[in-house]
């Protein structure tokens, strides 16, 4: 006798770890998403191009922009509501999340814990509201993995910085009024708000990608550019500044992953339902099930390690490597589940009339953005041994 489906999260009963105020927020969220971003995005994706201006305006008028950051216009949100979020975002598509992400996690996220109170009230409230977008400017086109090696640099003059080098990969990159541009200085690595209107700012759009698509990707590129002495973030030097930027944005991978296997996993479960082959759905084959009996425990399992974490960062005990764990082991769940759930719907797995491809080449750049599963792999390393081994 056939019973009803039951959701791959009503195994684990995930409601019940989560309030009626978590819960609030990330309906409201998957509605937006519903609403806003499924109808459009297979569009955006195939033609390469993502109206991001009227999204971020949106995305602020929901407290989405900074939202786990306090004051200036901030939603102040806890990090699971946050980290739900990211994962309705990025059930929608990666591009989306990662818009957010960066703008909140990176470019405001540094603003807020390194910058002068003059910074944090010139320029928050406006990125809080989505009404001016940020980018954060910290990979080069030859040092990823190894950013202390960067070449761009500021140099004094007089009271100004001559800012020159060039920076790549960058999400929001063309669209943004200004830039977190982290730079050798003769005191260390320091952070710069760049406005984007300077003279000798130029950025320029990735093409041709086959990944994250739906997605604002540049080059920066500086010449010569003058900053005044205060565009200095005066609260770190050294690595440690931006690196915590990117343990923010890691942590909300860690939940946005989850979104993205969540969405392929849905898809290839009603289409397995719908699809008959030899006279009986395919979800009636016991080779189906154990796809999907596999994929959901997996899912699940990479759930509750991020509602995990997650009640760690609210504790104010959540470490490096655990996030390193985290951004390594949901990334690569959720990228093998993209690939599993497309061989589910066979030919039709490769159109757009379906998420999953669109997923599955997204999450090739989520596997090695923010860190390399070989980086975070080697952090989790030299957590069990004392011993690093970058070299």
């Amino acid at each position: 006798m056939s019973k009803s489906p039951q959701h791959p999260f009503a195994l684990y009963n995930i409601d019940s770890l989560l309030s009626e105020e978590e819960k609030a927020i990330r309906d409201v969220v998957r509605t937006f998403v519903d609403s806003t971003i499924r109808p459009n995005v297979a569009e955006w994706f195939e033609k390469g191009h993502l109206p991001a201006r009227d999204l971020a305006k949106e995305c602020g008028a929901l407290g989405l922009m900074g939202m786990h950051l306090e004051g200036y216009g901030c939603a102040g949100m806890s990090a699971v509501p946050y980290g739900l979020a990211d994962l309705e975002l990025e059930a929608g598509d990666s591009g989306i999340r990662s818009m957010v992400s960066v703008q909140g996690s990176l470019a405001m996220y540094a603003i807020h814990a390194f910058g002068s109170e003059e910074q944090k009230n010139a320029w928050l409230p406006g990125m809080a509201a989505g009404d001016l977008i940020g980018c954060f400017g910290l990979t080069e086109a030859d040092y990823g993995s190894n950013p202390s090696g960067m070449r761009s640099s500021a140099k004094r003059d007089g009271d100004d910085w001559l800012l020159n080098g060039s920076k790549m990969w960058i999400t929001n990159g063309t669209i943004a009024d200004l830039a977190i541009v982290w730079a050798q200085t003769d005191d260390g690595i320091r952070g710069f708000i760049v406005p984007t209107d300077l003279p000798g700012f130029t950025a320029n759009d990735v093409k041709h990608k086959m990944s994250l698509r739906a997605s604002v990707t540049a080059e920066l590129v500086f010449d010569n550019v003058r900053l005044p002495a205060d565009a200095v973030l005066p609260g770190v030097v050294g690595l440690r500044g931006p690196l915590s930027c990117l343990n923010e944005a890691r942590f909300g991978i860690i939940f946005g992953t989850v979104g993205a296997g969540r969405d392929c996993l849905e898809t290839a479960i009603d289409y397995a339902i719908d699809r008959e082959q030899f006279g009986k759905p395919i979800a009636a084959y016991q080779l189906t099930q154990r796809k999907l009996a596999d994929m959901s425990v997996d899912l699940g399992n990479a759930m509750l390690l991020a509602i995990h974490l997650g009640r760690l960062k609210e504790a104010g005990t959540l470490r490096p490597e655990q996030v390193s764990v985290g951004k390594m082991n949901n990334a690569r769940i959720a990228l093998e589940i993209a690939r599993e759930t497309r061989g589910i719907l066979g030919g039709n797995g490769i159109t757009l009339e379906y998420p999953i491809i669109r997923h599955m080449n997204n999450l090739e750049s989520v596997y090695t953005y923010e860190g390399t599963n070989e980086m975070h792999t080697l952090v989790i390393g030299e957590a069990l041994t004392g011993i690093a081994a970058f070299r």
